[in-house]
């Protein structure tokens, strides 16, 4: 298991990607998350992509990483308490922290570009 943490300003996507190359994860699992975030962007169920400014706390996320790419989703709180989530995008800049336990999978999980879905979707080699 790696547990790792990401500092102020980083964007959260970029350095769990960043992780994964130093760490050379070729399989893993996002197991918990905890931070804050300044600002989100995430994807969301419709495909739209919105941009919310925080500050907000990261109150779960998941998700896998391959050689391929990573697939995150994430829920965040505001101030109020309101919480929202989707698909993690680039534009998540960390606040105070974020604090990422990865196990690492002995499958080998690959992300490859499905024309129905018109996304890379996940493909487990055994």
């Amino acid at each position: 298991m790696i547990i790792l943490r990401l500092k102020p300003q980083e964007d959260l996507k970029k350095g769990i990607i960043n992780i994964s190359k130093q760490e050379k994860i070729k399989s893993g699992i996002i197991i918990c998350m905890v931070g804050s975030l300044n600002s989100a962007t995430l994807r969301m169920a419709n495909g739209i992509i919105k941009t919310f400014k925080g500050p907000f706390e990261i109150v779960s996320a998941e998700g896998t990483i391959s050689a391929d790419g990573v697939h995150i989703h994430i829920s965040i709180s505001d101030a109020k308490g309101r919480v929202f989530g989707g698909h993690l995008s680039n534009g998540c800049i960390i606040n105070t922290t974020a604090e990422i336990s990865i196990l690492k999978s002995d499958k080998a999980l690959k992300r490859v570009f499905d024309p129905e879905t018109g996304y890379k979707e996940l493909i487990i080699d055994d």
